[in-house]
């Protein structure tokens, strides 16, 4: 049975290694432990399913919680995909944030996946990795 709870202390280790699982560790900073550390303590809303004492998904957001809730990692353990756990994690994270809109970037294999459970696709996002890059 899976069970979710919101998470004020989720290790750090724990979340990497799920990262890996789910494959979104491809596009994340799992070699930097630090960054790692500090993704964990700076997110204000994470949101983990857990089967027993595993974590098998995870939904770790920054939020103002009346206006966005940017949903900056959605991750599910491979082995536990097509169960319900990520649109789990996703309903959780807008119940706690009823008010505020909720934001998130798709990582290219799960593009399809969000408007088959409902969300909007828009083309408005503007991304600005390095400082030197603005003009």
């Amino acid at each position: 049975m899976i069970t979710y709870q919101i998470e004020h202390d989720l290790s750090p280790i724990e979340f990497k290694d799920l990262l890996i699982k789910s494959t979104l560790g491809e596009r994340r900073p799992v070699d930097d432990s630090d960054r790692i550390k500090a993704m964990v303590e700076n997110a204000n809303l994470i949101i983990t399913a857990r089967d027993g004492h595993k974590l098998v998904g995870v939904s770790r957001s920054v939020t103002d919680v009346v206006y966005c809730t940017y949903l900056s990692d959605l991750a599910v353990d491979e082995v536990y995909q097509k169960r319900g756990i990520g649109k789990e994690l996703i309903r959780l994270t807008k119940k706690e944030t009823p008010k505020a809109t909720l934001i998130l970037l798709a990582a290219p294999k799960a593009e399809a996946y969000y408007p088959h459970i409902g969300m909007t696709k828009i083309d408005v996002c503007f991304l600005l990795r390095e400082l030197n890059d603005l003009v």
